[in-house]
Protein backbone atom coordinates (compact mmCIF):
# COMPACT_ATOMS: atom_id res chain seq x y z
CA UNK A 1 0.00 0.00 0.00
CA UNK A 2 2.89 2.34 0.80
CA UNK A 3 4.18 1.89 -2.72
CA UNK A 4 0.98 3.38 -4.15
CA UNK A 5 1.54 6.82 -2.60
CA UNK A 6 4.28 7.92 -4.95
CA UNK A 7 2.11 6.86 -7.85
CA UNK A 8 -0.73 9.01 -6.51
CA UNK A 9 1.64 11.91 -6.21
CA UNK A 10 2.77 11.48 -9.80
CA UNK A 11 -0.84 11.40 -10.97
CA UNK A 12 -1.56 14.64 -9.11
CA UNK A 13 1.43 16.38 -10.71
CA UNK A 14 0.49 15.18 -14.17
CA UNK A 15 -3.08 16.39 -13.78
CA UNK A 16 -2.08 19.88 -12.63
CA UNK A 17 0.43 20.15 -15.47
CA UNK A 18 -2.19 19.05 -17.96
CA UNK A 19 -4.71 21.59 -16.67
CA UNK A 20 -2.10 24.34 -16.96
CA UNK A 21 -1.42 23.48 -20.60
CA UNK A 22 -5.12 23.34 -21.37
CA UNK A 23 -5.68 26.77 -19.83
CA UNK A 24 -2.95 28.24 -22.04
CA UNK A 25 -4.47 26.67 -25.12
CA UNK A 26 -7.87 28.08 -24.31
CA UNK A 27 -6.48 31.62 -24.47
CA UNK A 28 -5.66 31.23 -28.16
CA UNK A 29 -8.88 31.29 -30.24
CA UNK A 30 -9.19 28.54 -32.79
CA UNK A 31 -11.38 30.69 -35.03
CA UNK A 32 -9.32 33.03 -37.32
CA UNK A 33 -12.20 35.51 -37.34
CA UNK A 34 -12.06 35.69 -33.57
CA UNK A 35 -8.31 36.28 -33.75
CA UNK A 36 -8.85 39.16 -36.20
CA UNK A 37 -11.54 40.66 -34.01
CA UNK A 38 -9.13 40.65 -31.10
CA UNK A 39 -6.77 42.98 -33.03
CA UNK A 40 -9.37 45.30 -34.57
CA UNK A 41 -10.69 48.23 -32.60
CA UNK A 42 -14.34 48.27 -33.63
CA UNK A 43 -16.55 51.35 -33.53
CA UNK A 44 -19.02 51.34 -30.61
CA UNK A 45 -22.70 50.94 -31.43
CA UNK A 46 -23.67 54.27 -29.92
CA UNK A 47 -22.18 56.99 -32.14
CA UNK A 48 -23.71 60.48 -32.53
CA UNK A 49 -25.53 60.92 -35.83
CA UNK A 50 -23.38 63.93 -36.69
CA UNK A 51 -20.21 61.84 -36.58
CA UNK A 52 -21.82 59.14 -38.71
CA UNK A 53 -22.73 61.71 -41.35
CA UNK A 54 -19.18 63.07 -41.31
CA UNK A 55 -17.81 59.58 -41.85
CA UNK A 56 -20.27 58.89 -44.68
CA UNK A 57 -19.32 62.17 -46.37
CA UNK A 58 -15.64 61.20 -46.43
CA UNK A 59 -16.43 57.61 -47.43
CA UNK A 60 -18.64 58.85 -50.26
CA UNK A 61 -15.91 61.03 -51.72
CA UNK A 62 -13.37 58.23 -51.30
CA UNK A 63 -15.30 56.06 -53.76
CA UNK A 64 -16.72 58.84 -55.93
CA UNK A 65 -14.77 57.68 -58.97
CA UNK A 66 -16.22 54.20 -58.54
CA UNK A 67 -19.75 55.56 -58.07
CA UNK A 68 -19.61 57.78 -61.17
CA UNK A 69 -18.01 55.05 -63.28
CA UNK A 70 -20.62 52.47 -62.29
CA UNK A 71 -23.40 55.00 -62.93
CA UNK A 72 -22.05 55.68 -66.41
CA UNK A 73 -21.74 51.97 -67.24
CA UNK A 74 -25.27 51.32 -66.01
CA UNK A 75 -26.58 54.05 -68.29
CA UNK A 76 -24.60 52.51 -71.15
CA UNK A 77 -26.56 49.29 -70.62
CA UNK A 78 -29.78 51.10 -71.58
CA UNK A 79 -29.92 51.26 -75.43
CA UNK A 80 -32.39 54.18 -75.66
CA UNK A 81 -29.81 56.34 -73.86
CA UNK A 82 -26.96 55.60 -76.26
CA UNK A 83 -27.52 58.66 -78.51
CA UNK A 84 -27.48 60.98 -75.48
CA UNK A 85 -24.37 59.33 -74.06
CA UNK A 86 -22.65 59.60 -77.43
CA UNK A 87 -23.41 63.33 -77.57
CA UNK A 88 -22.15 63.72 -74.01
CA UNK A 89 -18.86 61.94 -74.80
CA UNK A 90 -18.32 64.03 -77.96
CA UNK A 91 -18.97 67.17 -75.95
CA UNK A 92 -16.52 66.06 -73.24
CA UNK A 93 -13.80 65.03 -75.66
CA UNK A 94 -13.96 67.74 -78.30
CA UNK A 95 -16.14 70.68 -77.26
CA UNK A 96 -15.93 71.35 -73.53
CA UNK A 97 -12.82 73.38 -72.73
CA UNK A 98 -13.90 74.34 -69.21
CA UNK A 99 -10.97 72.52 -67.50
CA UNK A 100 -8.58 74.85 -69.32
CA UNK A 101 -10.66 78.00 -68.86
CA UNK A 102 -11.54 78.31 -65.19
CA UNK A 103 -14.03 75.49 -64.86
CA UNK A 104 -17.76 75.84 -64.19
CA UNK A 105 -17.72 76.72 -60.51
CA UNK A 106 -21.09 76.43 -58.79
CA UNK A 107 -21.49 78.44 -55.59
CA UNK A 108 -24.60 76.41 -54.78
CA UNK A 109 -22.76 73.11 -55.12
CA UNK A 110 -19.73 74.31 -53.17
CA UNK A 111 -21.92 75.47 -50.28
CA UNK A 112 -23.78 72.17 -49.85
CA UNK A 113 -23.90 70.90 -46.28
CA UNK A 114 -22.15 67.76 -47.52
CA UNK A 115 -18.84 69.65 -47.60
CA UNK A 116 -19.37 70.94 -44.06
CA UNK A 117 -19.68 67.36 -42.81
CA UNK A 118 -16.65 66.51 -44.93
CA UNK A 119 -14.44 69.21 -43.41
CA UNK A 120 -15.63 68.54 -39.85
CA UNK A 121 -14.66 64.87 -40.08
CA UNK A 122 -10.97 65.53 -39.31
CA UNK A 123 -11.74 68.37 -38.34
CA UNK A 124 -10.18 70.54 -41.05
CA UNK A 125 -9.79 74.29 -40.80
CA UNK A 126 -7.51 77.12 -41.90
CA UNK A 127 -5.68 79.92 -40.15
CA UNK A 128 -5.44 83.28 -41.87
CA UNK A 129 -2.25 85.29 -41.28
CA UNK A 130 -2.85 88.27 -43.54
CA UNK A 131 -5.47 89.92 -45.71
CA UNK A 132 -5.29 89.31 -49.43
CA UNK A 133 -6.40 92.36 -51.43
CA UNK A 134 -8.65 91.34 -54.32
CA UNK A 135 -6.92 93.75 -56.71
CA UNK A 136 -4.41 91.20 -58.02
CA UNK A 137 -4.13 87.48 -58.90
CA UNK A 138 -2.64 84.89 -56.54
CA UNK A 139 -0.80 81.59 -56.71
CA UNK A 140 -1.28 79.45 -53.58
CA UNK A 141 1.41 76.82 -53.02
CA UNK A 142 0.07 73.97 -50.89
CA UNK A 143 2.32 71.77 -48.72
CA UNK A 144 2.72 68.91 -47.97
CA UNK A 145 1.22 66.62 -50.55
CA UNK A 146 0.10 63.80 -48.24
CA UNK A 147 0.25 60.07 -48.89
CA UNK A 148 -2.94 59.00 -50.65
CA UNK A 149 -4.49 62.14 -51.94
CA UNK A 150 -3.30 61.54 -55.45
CA UNK A 151 -4.38 58.02 -56.03
CA UNK A 152 -6.42 55.06 -54.96
CA UNK A 153 -9.00 56.93 -52.91
CA UNK A 154 -8.76 60.42 -54.37
CA UNK A 155 -6.96 59.91 -57.68
CA UNK A 156 -4.97 63.12 -57.85
CA UNK A 157 -7.63 65.22 -56.10
CA UNK A 158 -6.56 66.41 -52.66
CA UNK A 159 -10.06 67.54 -51.75
CA UNK A 160 -9.98 65.71 -48.46
CA UNK A 161 -7.62 68.42 -47.27
CA UNK A 162 -7.95 71.32 -49.69
CA UNK A 163 -11.71 71.47 -49.14
CA UNK A 164 -11.04 73.35 -45.93
CA UNK A 165 -9.14 76.02 -47.84
CA UNK A 166 -11.03 76.49 -51.05
CA UNK A 167 -14.69 75.75 -50.33
CA UNK A 168 -17.33 77.71 -48.48
CA UNK A 169 -17.56 74.88 -45.91
CA UNK A 170 -14.93 76.54 -43.71
CA UNK A 171 -15.55 80.20 -44.53
CA UNK A 172 -12.77 80.84 -47.07
CA UNK A 173 -14.90 83.27 -49.07
CA UNK A 174 -15.72 85.28 -45.95
CA UNK A 175 -12.10 85.37 -44.82
CA UNK A 176 -10.82 86.40 -48.26
CA UNK A 177 -13.59 88.35 -50.00
CA UNK A 178 -13.16 88.74 -53.73
CA UNK A 179 -10.68 85.88 -54.06
CA UNK A 180 -11.80 83.14 -56.46
CA UNK A 181 -9.67 80.03 -55.78
CA UNK A 182 -9.24 77.19 -58.26
CA UNK A 183 -7.67 73.93 -57.20
CA UNK A 184 -5.60 72.43 -60.03
CA UNK A 185 -5.21 68.74 -60.85
CA UNK A 186 -4.07 66.45 -63.64
CA UNK A 187 -5.83 66.85 -66.98
CA UNK A 188 -6.57 63.11 -67.08
CA UNK A 189 -9.15 63.53 -64.31
CA UNK A 190 -11.38 65.38 -66.75
CA UNK A 191 -11.59 62.38 -69.05
CA UNK A 192 -13.78 60.47 -66.58
CA UNK A 193 -17.51 60.85 -67.28
CA UNK A 194 -19.63 62.51 -64.57
CA UNK A 195 -16.69 62.70 -62.16
CA UNK A 196 -15.26 65.54 -64.23
CA UNK A 197 -18.49 67.50 -63.88
CA UNK A 198 -18.32 67.26 -60.09
CA UNK A 199 -14.77 68.58 -60.17
CA UNK A 200 -15.71 71.45 -62.45
CA UNK A 201 -18.63 72.42 -60.19
CA UNK A 202 -16.18 72.56 -57.27
CA UNK A 203 -13.97 74.95 -59.24
CA UNK A 204 -11.24 72.39 -59.93
CA UNK A 205 -9.31 72.92 -63.18
CA UNK A 206 -6.45 71.44 -65.13
CA UNK A 207 -2.91 72.07 -63.90
CA UNK A 208 -1.62 72.63 -67.42
CA UNK A 209 0.36 75.78 -68.17
CA UNK A 210 -2.40 77.10 -70.43
CA UNK A 211 -5.00 76.59 -67.71
CA UNK A 212 -2.88 78.48 -65.15
CA UNK A 213 -2.46 81.34 -67.59
CA UNK A 214 -6.15 81.52 -68.49
CA UNK A 215 -7.25 81.66 -64.85
CA UNK A 216 -4.68 84.24 -63.75
CA UNK A 217 -5.56 86.44 -66.75
CA UNK A 218 -9.25 86.38 -65.80
CA UNK A 219 -8.84 89.47 -63.66
CA UNK A 220 -8.12 90.68 -60.13
CA UNK A 221 -8.89 88.16 -57.40
CA UNK A 222 -8.33 85.12 -59.59
CA UNK A 223 -6.27 82.48 -57.82
CA UNK A 224 -4.90 79.02 -58.43
CA UNK A 225 -3.90 76.42 -55.81
CA UNK A 226 -1.11 74.02 -56.73
CA UNK A 227 -0.04 71.07 -54.60
CA UNK A 228 3.62 71.73 -55.31
CA UNK A 229 5.30 68.51 -54.16
CA UNK A 230 3.36 66.28 -56.50
CA UNK A 231 3.56 62.52 -56.67
CA UNK A 232 7.23 62.40 -55.64
CA UNK A 233 6.48 64.09 -52.33
CA UNK A 234 3.63 61.70 -51.55
CA UNK A 235 6.13 58.85 -51.23
CA UNK A 236 7.72 60.64 -48.25
CA UNK A 237 4.45 61.39 -46.45
CA UNK A 238 4.40 59.80 -43.00
CA UNK A 239 2.92 60.81 -39.64
CA UNK A 240 5.13 63.18 -37.69
CA UNK A 241 7.19 64.24 -40.72
CA UNK A 242 7.29 67.16 -43.15
CA UNK A 243 9.64 66.20 -45.98
CA UNK A 244 8.98 68.53 -48.92
CA UNK A 245 9.92 68.25 -52.59
CA UNK A 246 10.36 71.91 -53.47
CA UNK A 247 13.80 73.10 -54.63
CA UNK A 248 13.35 71.77 -58.18
CA UNK A 249 9.77 73.02 -58.41
CA UNK A 250 10.29 76.26 -60.31
CA UNK A 251 7.32 76.13 -62.68
CA UNK A 252 4.76 77.68 -60.31
CA UNK A 253 7.24 80.41 -59.38
CA UNK A 254 7.76 81.28 -63.04
CA UNK A 255 4.01 81.33 -63.72
CA UNK A 256 3.48 83.74 -60.82
CA UNK A 257 6.19 86.09 -62.11
CA UNK A 258 4.88 86.00 -65.68
CA UNK A 259 1.41 87.07 -64.51
CA UNK A 260 2.40 89.36 -61.66
CA UNK A 261 0.59 87.09 -59.21
CA UNK A 262 1.50 87.24 -55.53
CA UNK A 263 2.73 83.92 -54.10
CA UNK A 264 1.02 82.63 -50.96
CA UNK A 265 2.60 79.65 -49.14
CA UNK A 266 0.14 77.33 -47.40
CA UNK A 267 1.34 74.73 -44.92
CA UNK A 268 -1.19 72.14 -43.83
CA UNK A 269 -0.32 70.83 -40.36
CA UNK A 270 -1.62 67.30 -39.87
CA UNK A 271 -1.79 66.54 -43.58
CA UNK A 272 0.67 63.67 -43.30
CA UNK A 273 -0.93 62.26 -40.15
CA UNK A 274 -4.22 61.00 -41.55
CA UNK A 275 -2.66 57.87 -43.10
CA UNK A 276 0.10 55.42 -42.30
CA UNK A 277 2.42 54.39 -45.13
CA UNK A 278 4.42 51.22 -45.57
CA UNK A 279 8.25 51.54 -45.56
CA UNK A 280 9.57 52.56 -48.98
CA UNK A 281 12.96 54.16 -48.43
CA UNK A 282 15.11 55.07 -51.41
CA UNK A 283 16.99 52.08 -52.73
CA UNK A 284 14.25 49.57 -51.92
CA UNK A 285 12.37 47.60 -54.56
CA UNK A 286 9.07 49.14 -53.47
CA UNK A 287 10.41 52.67 -53.99
CA UNK A 288 11.83 51.78 -57.42
CA UNK A 289 8.50 50.29 -58.54
CA UNK A 290 6.59 53.34 -57.29
CA UNK A 291 8.85 55.75 -59.19
CA UNK A 292 8.60 53.60 -62.32
CA UNK A 293 4.81 53.67 -62.05
CA UNK A 294 4.97 57.46 -61.69
CA UNK A 295 7.11 57.86 -64.81
CA UNK A 296 4.63 55.83 -66.87
CA UNK A 297 1.25 57.05 -65.57
CA UNK A 298 2.06 60.50 -64.15
CA UNK A 299 1.05 59.62 -60.58
CA UNK A 300 2.27 57.10 -58.07
CA UNK A 301 0.84 54.56 -55.63
CA UNK A 302 1.84 54.97 -51.99
CA UNK A 303 1.05 51.81 -50.00
CA UNK A 304 -1.03 53.35 -47.23
CA UNK A 305 -3.68 52.35 -44.74
CA UNK A 306 -6.00 54.07 -42.31
CA UNK A 307 -9.27 53.18 -40.61
CA UNK A 308 -12.47 51.53 -41.81
CA UNK A 309 -16.16 52.35 -41.72
CA UNK A 310 -16.75 50.15 -38.67
CA UNK A 311 -13.34 50.17 -37.00
CA UNK A 312 -10.58 52.56 -36.02
CA UNK A 313 -7.42 50.82 -37.22
CA UNK A 314 -8.01 48.78 -40.38
CA UNK A 315 -9.13 50.18 -43.74
CA UNK A 316 -8.55 52.83 -46.40
CA UNK A 317 -10.39 55.77 -44.86
CA UNK A 318 -8.33 58.57 -43.30
CA UNK A 319 -7.93 58.79 -39.54
CA UNK A 320 -9.78 61.50 -37.66
CA UNK A 321 -6.82 63.77 -36.99
CA UNK A 322 -6.91 67.53 -36.86
CA UNK A 323 -5.73 69.40 -39.96
CA UNK A 324 -4.96 73.12 -39.88
CA UNK A 325 -3.88 74.87 -43.08
CA UNK A 326 -1.94 78.03 -42.26
CA UNK A 327 -2.30 80.52 -45.11
CA UNK A 328 0.84 82.62 -44.92
CA UNK A 329 1.69 86.15 -45.89
CA UNK A 330 1.70 87.00 -49.60
CA UNK A 331 5.00 87.46 -51.39
CA UNK A 332 4.70 90.36 -53.79
CA UNK A 333 5.95 89.55 -57.28
CA UNK A 334 6.78 92.02 -60.02
CA UNK A 335 5.40 91.02 -63.41
CA UNK A 336 7.96 89.91 -66.00
CA UNK A 337 6.97 87.88 -69.04
CA UNK A 338 10.46 86.44 -69.49
CA UNK A 339 12.07 86.14 -66.07
CA UNK A 340 15.68 85.04 -65.79
CA UNK A 341 16.58 81.87 -63.92
CA UNK A 342 18.29 84.07 -61.30
CA UNK A 343 15.04 85.97 -60.70
CA UNK A 344 13.09 82.74 -60.41
CA UNK A 345 15.56 81.38 -57.83
CA UNK A 346 15.47 84.68 -55.91
CA UNK A 347 11.69 84.56 -55.59
CA UNK A 348 11.81 80.87 -54.74
CA UNK A 349 14.21 81.59 -51.87
CA UNK A 350 11.78 84.19 -50.51
CA UNK A 351 9.01 81.61 -50.80
CA UNK A 352 11.03 78.96 -48.92
CA UNK A 353 11.86 81.45 -46.17
CA UNK A 354 8.18 82.30 -45.70
CA UNK A 355 7.20 78.64 -45.67
CA UNK A 356 9.92 77.92 -43.08
CA UNK A 357 8.69 80.83 -40.97
CA UNK A 358 5.17 79.34 -40.96
CA UNK A 359 6.55 76.00 -39.77
CA UNK A 360 8.69 77.51 -37.02
CA UNK A 361 5.84 79.72 -35.82
CA UNK A 362 3.17 77.05 -35.50
CA UNK A 363 4.99 73.72 -35.14
CA UNK A 364 4.72 73.69 -31.34
CA UNK A 365 0.98 74.32 -31.57
CA UNK A 366 -0.10 72.13 -34.48
CA UNK A 367 2.77 69.60 -34.77
CA UNK A 368 3.38 68.62 -31.16
CA UNK A 369 3.91 64.94 -32.04
CA UNK A 370 6.41 65.61 -34.83
CA UNK A 371 9.30 63.18 -35.17
CA UNK A 372 11.59 65.67 -36.90
CA UNK A 373 11.68 69.20 -38.25
CA UNK A 374 10.69 70.54 -41.66
CA UNK A 375 13.01 69.12 -44.30
CA UNK A 376 13.27 70.13 -47.95
CA UNK A 377 14.61 66.94 -49.47
CA UNK A 378 14.69 67.87 -53.16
Amino acid sequence: MSELKPAGTLTSVSTSSLMEHLSKLSVTPRNPVAALQANVNFVPAQIPMKRRLQMLAVAGWSVMIVITTVAFLLLCSIPPLWPFLAIYLIWVRFLDNSPEHGGRMSSWFRSLRYWKYFADYYPASFLKEADLPADRPYVFGYHPHGAPVKLVLHFTIPLTEIVKESLESTGFSKAFPGIKPHLLTLTTNFNMPFYRDILLALGVCSVSKQSCSNILKAGPGSAITIVVGGAAESLSARPGTADLTLRRRLGFIKVAIQHGADLVPVFSFGENDIYEQMPNEKGTTVYALQRKFQSVFGFTLPLFHGRGLLNYNLGLMPYRRRIVAVIGRPIHVEKCEKPTIEEVHRVQQMYIEELTRIWNTYKDEFAKTRLRELNIID
